[in-house]
């Protein structure tokens, strides 16, 4: 790639992780103002799609039970478990998104608990929660999703349920443009090298990983997870809006996301005996 620009190069953990901490620190205020009324401030929207999970229920029950929300953003999701019930900590990387997310609970009775850390090291006791879910966060931003399939695998308790949303796997070999040019393929779907933009030093100032369905398959299995449901939601015909590369135009052709459901098997009765 050029020395300033758009393009795909290698980008590992700590320069991933300080691109995509600054970027999303400085966007996080006008992210919201773009998204925040698709997203609303206490719902949980699974992606561009505009699915909820009021409609596709993949986390529940959730009365009473502790829930983890990593790469949480303005914390729009936890908002929507917490209302469900649950007792809930939103994460995220960025001190401006999780900033996004004190404005909005400013006037709340039950503010959202906020934590900022790594999704790769998540620093909670092993076993703290019954389900871990991300929405289009945390998993695409990483050098490593694996670690973070093993994070979220170690702090689940057994039978306890992780769930993420990420950009479709095939997306990768589709230019990232919404209209009709965005349905021709021009790059292998194998291709894993990172997009990164970066600015006239050569430094990344945003990185997004790619991995094959076959990827995301193997590190769910390598975390001790089962995978027990892959959601590739349809476009519904009541969103006519579009949100970067993803639109109707795309949508009714090819998937735009991918939800994953895992589940961590339940203890055995005198196993360790």
């Amino acid at each position: 790639m050029d020395s300033f620009g758009v393009g795909r190069r290698g980008a590992g953990r700590e320069e991933t992780r300080s691109a995509n901490r600054r970027w999303w620190d400085d966007e996080a205020v006008p992210y919201y103002a773009e998204h925040g009324d698709f997203l609303g401030d206490s719902d949980l929207v699974w992606g561009p799609e505009g699915l909820t999970e009021s409609e596709l229920r993949l986390l529940e029950p959730l009365a009473g039970r502790d829930v983890l929300e990593i790469g949480a953003g303005a914390a729009q999701g936890g908002r929507y478990v917490q209302g469900q019930g649950a007792r809930v900590v939103a994460t995220d990387l960025s001190a401006g998104m999780l900033r996004q997310a004190a404005l909005i609970d400013r006037d709340a009775s039950r503010p959202v608990p906020l934590a900022q850390c790594d999704a790769m090291a998540l620093p909670f006791a092993d076993a703290s929660f019954d389900v871990v879910f991300t929405a289009y966060g945390a998993v695409p931003f990483v050098a490593d999703s694996a670690a973070v399939m093993s994070q979220a695998a170690r702090v689940l308790r057994p039978g306890g349920r992780l769930v993420f949303s990420t950009t479709h796997p095939i997306r990768w070999a589709f230019p990232d443009v919404p209209g009709v040019a965005g349905l021709v393929a021009d790059r292998p779907y194998f291709d894993r090298t990172p997009y990164v933009e970066q600015d006239d030093t050569g430094r990344a100032t945003y990185v997004e990983h790619h991995r094959t369905l076959g990827d995301r398959v193997r590190e769910i299995a390598a975390a001790g997870l089962v995978l027990v449901d892959l959601v590739e939601p349809e476009w519904p015909a009541r969103n006519t809006a579009e949100w970067g590369g993803w639109s109707p135009t795309r949508g009714r052709i090819i998937p735009g996301t991918a939800i994953f459901v895992a589940q961590k098997q339940p203890s055995r009765a005198g196993a360790d005996l």
